[in-house]
């Protein structure tokens, strides 16, 4: 249910498990964890999924079970942030509660037209994972962030651009070659540097 291409020093990790909205099971999550912490050769890394939801969090059954409260989420989000290389989130539809932490941990977010954003969790009885709302708030500052956090606001594609909790709405058939073409100047570029600039930009 987790896809990985790997071409040209660019990681695809795709979602895919479309008719579950790619609601992610505690295998899934470690199965992510796992490859994020070994892409640290990646030159960059692209995630996305399969179908019209990018991910809608934790798989319902799971989460009642525990995994809501995982440090699982928490593990991948900072496997993310960390990575060297230049990292992409491919939203391909909405994206809700803890798969939220994925694209923020990421350098860039690109998402199509109709995506929602929301992350429910103060209605569900937990709180937020620890990183997640200080890295949204850096992006859209804090008052938007509560806004999604404490007022419960599905925040739409227009709105999130505008935000600045995406970077650019790109039509769903071109998602993929668009991220493609945001990571062709890094994975040309002298590891090193490209390596600096993220850095620097931290």
């Amino acid at each position: 249910m987790i896809e990985l291409d790997q071409n040209d020093g660019i990681w695809t990790v795709t979602l895919n498990r479309p008719d579950k909205a790619n609601s992610l099971t505690e295998a899934m999550l470690r199965e992510l964890c796992e490859i994020m912490e070994s892409a640290g050769e990646a030159r960059a890394v692209i995630l996305t999924g399969r179908g019209k939801v990018f991910s809608a969090g934790a798989d319902l059954e799971a989460a009642r079970a525990g995994l809501a409260v995982s440090d699982l989420w928490e593990r991948l989000s900072g496997a993310i942030a960390a990575l060297p290389g230049l990292t992409i989130a491919a939203l391909n539809g909405t994206l809700a509660g803890g798969a939220m932490g994925m694209a923020l941990a990421c350098d860039i977010r690109i998402a199509v037209p109709g995506a929602k954003f929301f992350y429910p969790v103060m209605k569900l009885g937990f709180l937020p994972q620890p990183s997640d709302p200080a890295r949204m708030a850096v992006l859209i500052g804090p008052s938007r962030t509560k806004l999604i956090l404490m007022g419960g606001q599905k925040i739409p594609t227009d709105e999130a651009l505008s935000f600045g909790l995406i970077d650019r709405v790109v039509e769903g058939d071109v998602l993929l070659e668009t991220a493609q073409s945001l990571c062709a100047d890094t994975v040309s570029a002298s590891a090193e540097i490209a390596q600096g600039i993220k850095e620097m930009c931290r």
